[in-house]
């Protein structure tokens, strides 16, 4: 694991946009993420577990919002967890972004 977002609370869920997960900018900034980049999110409320990709939303939005069939799975209101890999022969040290239930980051674990 490169990086995650730790107990973010989905903002919102779009079944009708194709694909993905929005993330706040300052929010991807903080863990690392890249536009685009493909991501593990946990459902921490009813235990889903999907891949998706990373789109960028307005920055200090607070925005998670899950777009498409993901909508289905995980809900408005339910505290995810965003993570990041890379494959590398070196030694990775992740970051770990704990935020609160408005999205904004609170300190690094």
């Amino acid at each position: 694991m490169r990086s995650k977002i730790h107990k973010a609370t989905v903002t919102e869920a779009n079944i009708n946009y194709i694909g993905s997960i929005t993330i706040d900018k300052d929010l991807i900034i903080k863990a690392g993420f890249w536009p685009g980049e493909k991501v593990l999110v946990v459902d921490n409320t009813n235990g889903a577990r999907l891949e998706t990709y990373v789109i960028v939303g307005a920055k200090g939005s607070g925005t998670i919002c899950m777009n498409g069939a993901a909508a289905l799975l995980i809900k408005t209101g339910d505290e995810i967890i965003i993570m990041g890999f890379e494959l590398t022969n070196k030694l990775i040290k992740a970051k770990n972004v704990l935020v609160d239930k408005n999205n904004k980051f609170v300190r690094f674990l």
